[in-house]
């Protein structure tokens, strides 16, 4: 029975690489001269330090920008709320989505048994297996799901005929 697997992977040596290009133009830039911007990644988290809203933001457009240019989408940052630090200073804590999560998983399925799709939906763990009879439903499965506004990026592997 034809199938293939929609799944969530992130590229994390890519991130690593566009950190790294992120704190040389900081240490480069004018605008940053004497400022104590950091940014740094701990697991799954990224956590920048800035002077202050201004200068966060300007990160913010820095590392989306690194991103890009490494080819990685910059919907698998998930944005926390600045925190206070000394003084002036602002914290912020970005997590970075790998794989798709319980609630993400059961959306897609339930929207794809809605849509009247002659498809089987499965979870397994953090990717979705979807199976049909037609090569063709398979593929009208995938323009829905890419149809739907899910602001993680999707990848569809395993394509099996």
């Amino acid at each position: 029975m034809p199938s293939f697997d929609i799944v969530s992977k992130t590229n994390f040596p890519e991130i690593d690489n566009a950190l790294q290009n992120v704190i040389k133009e900081v240490a480069q830039r004018y605008d940053f001269k004497g400022s104590k911007c950091t940014i740094e990644r701990k697991e799954q988290e990224i956590i920048i330090n800035a002077d202050d809203d201004l200068k966060l933001k300007q990160m913010h457009e820095l590392l989306q920008g690194h991103l890009v240019r490494r080819k990685v989408d910059p919907g698998v940052l998930e944005y926390k709320d600045p925190e206070k630090a000394a003084g002036q200073s602002v914290r912020q804590k970005v997590a970075i989505k790998d794989g798709i999560d319980k609630e993400l998983a059961k959306r897609i399925v339930k929207d794809i048994k809605g849509s009247s799709l002659k498809v089987q939906v499965a979870i397994q763990g953090d990717e979705l297996r979807v199976s049909g009879k037609k090569r063709d439903d398979l593929q009208a499965a995938i323009q829905f799901v890419k149809g739907l506004n899910i602001e993680q990026p999707l990848d569809y592997e395993n394509f099996r005929d």
